[in-house]
């Protein structure tokens, strides 16, 4: 009947719904992915440019040394981190191959296979700087986790009304009555006539008890699709609103680190400049140089995570799996549901 095809469709839905979800958690590890891989490569550039300006304080100290003007101190503290900052340099190259290899795996390749397509580095990718941070309600439906829950409860509205459809009497007679039965024996035995009219006949007055039963199961099955459905509209809220609240202050420390770490280099070029004249001890150009290393991974850091968060706002909302054509998915096959 009716409430029997609304079930199936209902359920259908469900599925493909749910092969959404899978899909967009398979297009945000790709993301996240590619971010880290980005991300370590900026910082490898990072070390680079940190080792160069070490090198050059190294060297500066050994010409003191060698003028007379400074100990031998200062240059073992020079090659000490020069050697700390090169030490980085192959834990930051081990992490960029692994993000590789993770990449092509999840793209169905083999790990070496976009060694060359990506050994270029670029910058991290940004969200764009006007991307609202305020969005309606309505924008969880098109996730796939709620869409699959709220199919489940039209599918279970649609067995509680098949339940109930089942109370109702069904007058079909589906017994024999011929000559065989109406012999005087039979005719004299009024029992035996009522049991062959009975052998095949199902009404609901026979199996009331167990068809209310069945009525009160779809409905317990009902409250509890309903329960789950609440569950999950309330979590899309929560992960929607920490992605948002990360990216709010993701920005607001891009901004204030950013001045932060150009206000270090120009420090740490000044520190270089005025111990190169013997106007400040080598302690102080150590203590600038460590400060630009650290604000410029720190910036470095933001932005990952600025990036990040936004694929978790991507995958919050659904990402890019939405269809309200449910026509369409109560005809099609689980593996023909709209992708992401």
């Amino acid at each position: 009947n009716q409430s029997v095809l609304e079930a199936s469709e209902a359920t259908a839905r469900a599925s493909a719904a749910s092969l959404g979800d899978v899909q967009v958690s398979i297009a945000a590890e790709v993301a996240l992915s590619y971010i880290t891989l980005r991300g370590t490569q900026t910082l490898l550039t990072i070390a680079y440019n940190n080792l160069s300006s070490q090198m050059e304080t190294l060297q500066l100290t050994q010409w003191r040394l060698q003028a007379g003007l400074t100990t031998s101190l200062e240059v073992e503290q020079a090659r000490t981190e020069t050697e700390q900052t090169r030490a980085q340099l192959p834990v930051l190259q081990t992490s960029i191959a692994q993000s590789r290899h993770a990449l092509a795996v999840l793209t169905g390749q083999p790990p070496a296979a976009l060694a060359t397509v990506l050994a270029t580095e670029i910058p991290v990718p940004q969200p764009a700087d006007d991307l609202a941070l305020s969005l309606p309600a309505e924008t969880l439906r098109q996730r796939p986790d709620v869409r699959a829950a709220e199919e489940q409860v039209t599918a279970a509205i649609a067995r509680v009304a098949q339940a109930d459809a089942a109370l109702m009497p069904n007058f079909q007679i589906g017994g024999s009555l011929g000559l065989s039965a109406l012999t005087l024996g039979a005719l004299t035995e009024g029992a035996s006539v009522v049991s062959v009219l009975l052998a095949s006949v199902s009404l609901p007055v026979f199996d009331s008890g167990a068809r209310r039963a069945e009525v009160r199961t779809q409905q317990a099955a009902l409250d509890q699709a309903y329960r789950t459905y609440q569950a999950t509209v309330l979590l899309a809220l929560k992960d929607v609103e920490d992605a948002l609240v990360a990216l709010r202050g993701d920005r607001e420390r891009l901004l204030f680190l950013q001045r932060a770490a150009e206000a270090a280099g120009n420090a740490a070029l000044l520190a270089r400049q005025r111990y190169r004249g013997g106007l400040i001890d080598f302690q102080t150009v150590l203590d600038t140089q460590r400060t630009q290393l650290r604000t410029q991974e720190s910036v470095a850091s933001v932005r990952i995570a600025l990036s990040t968060n936004y694929v978790r706002l991507y995958k919050a909302l659904g990402g890019g799996w939405q269809s309200d054509d449910r026509s369409a998915l109560s005809t099609q096959d689980a593996s023909e549901a709209p992708r992401s």
